[in-house]
């Protein structure tokens, strides 16, 4: 029965009649939180968590999660169904910088874009649970049939020691982190435990406000952040910064990523740290 329901909506997707419609500004999608100890995890599929840029595609449209139309080459997208995916535009482990630079780019290069992956790991409009989202999007990457559209593997795992141990393996080996995901949950564009990170830090995005002026050898160039990030807390973000970021920082208005260690009672960031400029962020 399952099988047959699977084959029933994927027929019915490529036909062109599923899906949402396609909405301006920045697409609906489902947000991580953070995994911590205690997580039931047999309940949850396991996946890694690709370094690269957040990618939707609205069934006509490669988008960022910022809503923005990704200028990708015609041969990138050709022959891609009108179904929405959810997805990561990566090159591989450690090379964040260069997919921002291939995937931002107005006019894109095609040597530079024969190197990115779409990682399909979601399909938004599928009205099944993630277990079965699961055989569909790979069903959907098979008939799409291109070396660059691939859909990510998921595995279960069954304890906290074990999810650690996978952790620490993929981080050795240049990995980001990993991706838990209910196998039970509908797909929900709003942020909740249905998915969660897992990484040796913790990470957040937040908008730049102002910058204020340094001291001392960083005088009269940017000594830090003011930021604000998406739940209205703001804070300085002073350290992580080269000094070539220092001389030309981050726009007012842009989206960083920081790095941190909990947060205060007053909800700002300890230890907080910049990572690098985030333009995928919603805006």
């Amino acid at each position: 029965m399952r099988r047959r329901n699977l084959l029933g909506w994927l027929g019915f997707a490529l036909c062109g009649l599923s899906g949402p419609s396609l909405a301006a500004g920045a697409p609906a999608l489902m947000l991580a939180n953070v995994y911590r100890p205690g997580v039931p995890l047999r309940d949850y599929w396991l996946s890694e968590k690709f370094d690269g840029l957040r990618g939707f595609w609205d069934g006509r449209r490669l988008l960022t999660r910022g809503g923005e139309v990704v200028a990708a080459p015609a041969w990138f997208t050709a022959g891609w169904p009108a179904v929405p995916m959810d997805g990561e535009l990566w090159i591989g482990r450690g090379r964040f910088e260069e997919a921002l630079s291939t995937v931002r780019r107005q006019t894109p290069v095609d040597d530079a874009w024969r190197s990115v992956r779409f990682m399909v790991f979601d399909l938004p409009a599928h009205p099944g649970r993630f277990t079965e989202r699961i055989q569909a999007y790979r069903a959907l990457v098979q008939h799409i049939d291109q070396p660059w559209v691939m859909a990510v593997p998921q595995e279960r795992v069954n304890n906290h020691a074990e999810l650690m141990g996978r952790l620490d393996r993929l981080v050795k080996a240049g990995g980001e982190g990993l991706m838990l995901h209910r196998g039970d949950s509908l797909y929900r564009a709003e942020r909740n435990d249905d998915l969660l990170k897992v990484k040796t830090h913790e990470d957040a995005e937040a908008r730049v406000l102002q910058h204020l002026p340094g001291q001392g050898r960083n005088a009269d160039r940017m000594g830090a952040l003011l930021v604000e990030t998406p739940e209205g807390v703001r804070f300085r973000l002073g350290t992580g910064f080269s000094d070539a970021q220092r001389d030309h920082p981050p726009a007012v208005g842009e989206w960083v990523t920081y790095r941190f260690r909990g947060v205060n009672e007053s909800g700002v960031p300890r230890f907080a740290s910049f990572l690098r400029v985030r333009p995928d962020a919603p805006r």
